[in-house]
């Protein structure tokens, strides 16, 4: 399987340990992430319209040194799943992702025509952050049902294939006492990026994570810590 996004630190987050998984659990996957730190949908949208080299190229989970365009990624295999996602602090506002994200989806469908389209749900940032504060939610839970309604929406308005829940399932780890941003925003480099990366493989593959053993983490995990993350992706599905 090959998978694609086009996205930002979240999504970086989301691949730090998705290929490693995949190996572990037998399935032989490339994920590929186009990163720009802070990167939102309209920007993406600029670069592809001026086909800018404004991209890091990131490998199964790692840093390059590469810096590439949209488009020669995008022609450089035949990709099984592109993912599209808003910036995290855009993510709750539908308004914002129109009308980039047709444009992306189209341009992406241009390049490869048999891709399947999936949104990555981005996630609330930790509650009493001051980041989420300035954004007027309040809370992470009414920041959390803004951009999943928001999701929802944008898969309608493109006819995206899936959404990646990795939003619902971090807000339940959350709600079952699990820390897991690093910085109040980002994901932890432990128990948050081993969340998003099954809840990404459970969506990509569709195979059960039940007995999930990976532990290659670059911050150490409970067993205890293990259970709540799995229960909590398994709840998505």
């Amino acid at each position: 399987m090959k998978v694609l996004s086009i996205g930002n630190s979240f999504s970086q987050d989301a691949q730090r340990y998705l290929h490693e998984i995949a190996k572990k659990e037998g399935v032989d996957m490339k994920t590929v992430n186009l990163y720009i730190g802070g990167c939102p949908l309209r920007t993406h949208y600029l670069n592809m319209l001026e086909d800018k080299e404004a991209y890091a190229f990131e490998f199964n989970g790692q840093k390059t040194g590469l810096e590439v365009t949209m488009s020669q990624v995008l022609k450089s295999d035949d990709w099984d799943v592109i993912t599209l996602q808003q910036l995290s602090g855009k993510s709750g506002r539908i308004e914002t992702y129109t009308p980039y994200i047709e444009e992306l989806r189209d341009y992406a469908k241009t390049y490869c025509p048999h891709a399947k389209i999936y949104l990555h749900e981005t996630w609330a940032y930790e509650d009493g952050s001051e980041r989420m504060k300035s954004m007027s939610y309040g809370t992470a839970e009414n920041m959390y049902n803004a951009l999943h309604d928001a999701y929802l929406k944008a898969k309608d308005l493109i006819d995206a294939d899936k959404i990646i829940p990795a939003g619902t399932a971090m807000i339940r780890a959350e709600k079952a006492g699990l820390k897991m941003h690093r910085d109040t925003c980002h994901a932890s480099h432990g128990v948050g990026r081993y969340l998003i990366a099954l809840t990404w493989f459970r969506a990509l593959t569709g195979k059960d994570i039940t007995e999930n053993t990976f532990s290659d983490l670059d911050e150490a995990i409970t067993e205890e810590e293990r259970k709540i993350v799995i229960d909590a992706v398994n709840s998505c599905f």
